[in-house]
């Protein structure tokens, strides 16, 4: 388990992240989410040792990873946004190197490196140079490097960043696959990243933690008054008087009334659990008026980021492409 308790990083005065403070457990996939520039990178940098805090504490698994730093990083796998490979070296010469700096047994060390290029899928290219790989296939050999010596949990910094949709597709099911058997934390801008593969999100804008969360959860609490979308053969007058009676709906609008049909769109909130579609449904059926669209539009993660992040936009719901946070880990002068 990781334990991020009140930490804190300035810049000068500028302040990356703010009185942070969450817990990771075991066995799940966190996805940490945020605009660019929203603290990030800074804050996964801290968590694996790689930056001091200005003030904070995190524990990994009890071990406090500034002042018990070599307990604590061999609890941990690290991707940071840049894949640390070697252009000049092979696959398989490079995860040497590293399963000996991470102090593997030279006896163990050949099985560790063909399970995780098992895992990852670069047997193939084990002795070609990696300056010679495809972006995706360093992004391999980085995650392969973080789980060289079967760390309890991974962290991936845009693990997807810079690589082109069949490529994200491929990682995505490998961030997947480590997920049942690691604790997986990684950080994104992109909305369906987060949203296919994280089983718990956290959202973080402008160095703060603003909500912590299932995505299934988080569209139920920000879901509120139902919004329902209707088409019906039937003028805006007949629809204003079907529905006025039901006092679930706080807002009736008449979108528009063309060639018999009327587009019209309800807001309101559910009376004693009943769903306010299906009294809209019944009230259409007993005037025998045909109602051709009953669309509930539900609160999508999408929304909710723009809630809580108060509109920021850099964030890219697509999920083709992004670009790499804000340098806001660097050191001002």
């Amino acid at each position: 388990m990781i334990e991020v308790s009140h930490l804190t990083k300035r810049y000068g005065s500028h302040t990356a992240v703010s009185d942070l403070s969450f817990t990771i457990d075991k066995g799940q996939i966190y996805g940490f989410l945020g605009p660019n520039g929203a603290g990030k990178s800074t804050t996964m940098n801290i968590m694996t040792g790689c930056l001091a805090a200005t003030s904070g504490l995190v524990k990994i698994d009890g071990h406090d990873i500034f002042e018990e730093p070599r307990q604590a990083k061999r609890r941990l796998g690290y991707l940071p946004e840049q894949p640390p490979v070697y252009l000049d070296r092979t696959p398989w010469e490079y995860l040497t190197f590293v399963g000996r700096a991470k102090g593997i047994p030279d006896r163990e060390l050949p099985g560790q490196i063909r399970r995780v290029m098992g895992e990852t899928q670069i047997a193939d290219v084990s002795s070609r140079l990696i300056k010679n790989l495809s972006k995706g296939y360093r992004q391999r050999v980085g995650i392969a490097q973080a789980i060289l010596g079967d760390p309890e949990t991974v962290i991936l910094d845009e693990p997807t960043v810079g690589l082109d949709p069949k490529q994200i597709i491929e990682i995505r099911e490998l961030i997947q696959s480590l997920g049942k058997s690691h604790t997986v934390v990684l950080s994104s801008h992109i909305l369906s990243e987060v949203q296919a593969v994280c089983q718990t999100v956290l959202i973080i804008s402008k160095g703060k933690l603003v909500a912590c969360d299932t995505p299934e959860n988080l569209e139920r609490l920000f879901a509120g008054s139902a919004s329902i979308e209707i088409t019906a053969e039937a003028t805006g007058e007949q629809v204003r008087r079907l529905l006025s009676p039901i006092g679930a709906i706080s807002q009736l609008d008449i979108i528009r009334e063309e060639n018999g049909r009327c587009h019209a769109q309800l807001t309101g909130q559910p009376e004693d659990g009943e769903d306010i579609c299906r009294r809209v449904f019944f009230a259409f059926c007993r005037e025998k008026l045909p109602l051709l669209q009953l669309n509930m539009v539900k609160a999508s993660l999408e929304d909710i980021f723009l809630e809580l992040t108060g509109g920021e936009v850099s964030a890219d719901s697509s999920g083709a492409d992004g670009t790499a946070e804000a340098e806001e880990e660097v050191e001002q002068p």
